[in-house]
């Protein structure tokens, strides 16, 4: 047995199958890659006469995913270096998202700061011609929170209850048709939904007023309020659905005391991210509400304004101040939708099940 074992001895120290004895590129490397790599970009760049830093940047990205696998393949092997290859083009792409978005915010934030104060978010633009500065953004803030809140009023039940048919009643010809129109209206353009809306009103002869606008942006936002929802609803364990029933209780009581409730953090998250995709919408506004530069405090009756609309009107008129209001316009709405996220997150972490140690 002990000649067996000193036999053995030396074939596992064998430094060619010693992982310790393998060369490794130090923590740093990948940063040092890229400083390298942004140095190289610039003056390549600059020597080739191009004057654009986003080609700078192009550049320097690829040259850094080179950089990155060659030298792994000299200093480790080539297995390692295709994992560094991989992790370089990751790190690239997510770079390549960012930027475009940080640049947005950093410009949007810069430029509408201007006049972004407790004035403008508190009056309206009447009285005030739209190339001399005054006025401010309340009347289209307000119409905003109206559309918006009409259109989740309408929507959120209709896409709970839809959601609630297709997973815990759904079967055969009818589910498989609302799924499908349910998959076709996710991808109806705004201007559409707005259209359709456009012909009731011809049709009934109705005015142009908020709920109209409202009724446009329910149709963009119900089928995403579906696809959400009917997921949570799909998590909910089916442990807890055969619990209740085994107890004898009806299955619209289990959806509406145990399967709900379950799901509500996602539910509400869902819900919350409709209302962001739908805050920005322009088109149907512009058909339906037609934009004011009044306050309107009911959404039933006359036309109201809101914030992408009032971004738009702005940005027509052409002169220096309008383009200040726009852009802090545009603040205020990116500040609306990250709110939006914000309390979706919330609710999420707040009503995610607590599970125990």
């Amino acid at each position: 047995m002990s000649n067996a074992i000193q036999d053995a001895a030396p074939t596992q120290a064998r430094p060619g199958h010693d992982s310790l004895s393998h060369r490794r590129m130090p923590r740093w490397a990948p940063a040092g890659f890229a400083a390298v790599s942004i140095a190289l970009g610039v003056g390549i760049g600059t020597a080739t006469g191009l004057h654009s830093r986003i080609q700078w940047g192009l550049i320097a990205a690829a040259l850094f995913v080179v950089i990155s696998y060659v030298a792994t393949s000299v200093v480790e092997n080539q297995r390692q270096a295709k994992d560094r290859l991989a992790t370089s083009v990751v790190w690239v792409c997510f770079v390549l998202a960012v930027v475009p978005l940080l640049s947005l915010i950093w410009v949007t934030v810069s430029r509408g700061i201007k006049v972004l104060d407790g004035y403008f978010l508190t009056h309206s633009m009447a009285g005030v011609p739209g190339f001399e500065a005054g006025g401010g953004v309340y009347h289209a803030l307000v119409g905003t929170l109206e559309q918006v809140g009409l259109a989740t009023l309408v929507s959120a039940p209709i896409g709970l209850l839809t959601a609630v048919y297709l997973v815990e009643y759904g079967k055969g010809a009818l589910a498989k048709a609302v799924t499908f129109f349910v998959d076709v209206m996710t991808g109806i353009p705004s201007i559409v939904a707005g259209l359709f809306i456009l012909s009731i009103m011809l049709i009934a002869g109705l005015a142009p007023s908020g709920l109209m606008g409202a009724l446009a942006l329910a149709i963009l936002m119900i089928p995403v309020v579906v696809r959400s929802t009917e997921e949570m609803l799909k998590l909910v364990p089916n442990e807890l659905r055969e619990a209740a029933l085994a107890l004898g209780v009806p299955k619209w009581r289990v959806i509406l005391k145990v399967v709900i409730p379950t799901a509500i953090g996602g539910i509400t998250t869902g819900v919350m991210l409709a209302i962001a995709r739908i805050a920005g919408e322009t088109a149907p506004i512009m058909l339906l509400v037609f934009g004011s530069q009044l306050i309107n405090t009911n959404p039933f009756e006359g036309a109201q304004s809101s914030l992408p609309f009032y971004i738009w009107e702005q940005y027509k008129v052409g002169s220096e101040a309008s383009y200040d209001r726009a852009w802090a316009a545009a603040l205020v709405l990116i500040a609306f939708v990250m709110l939006l996220n914000l309390v979706a997150r919330g609710i999420a972490r707040w009503k995610a099940p607590k599970t125990g140690r």
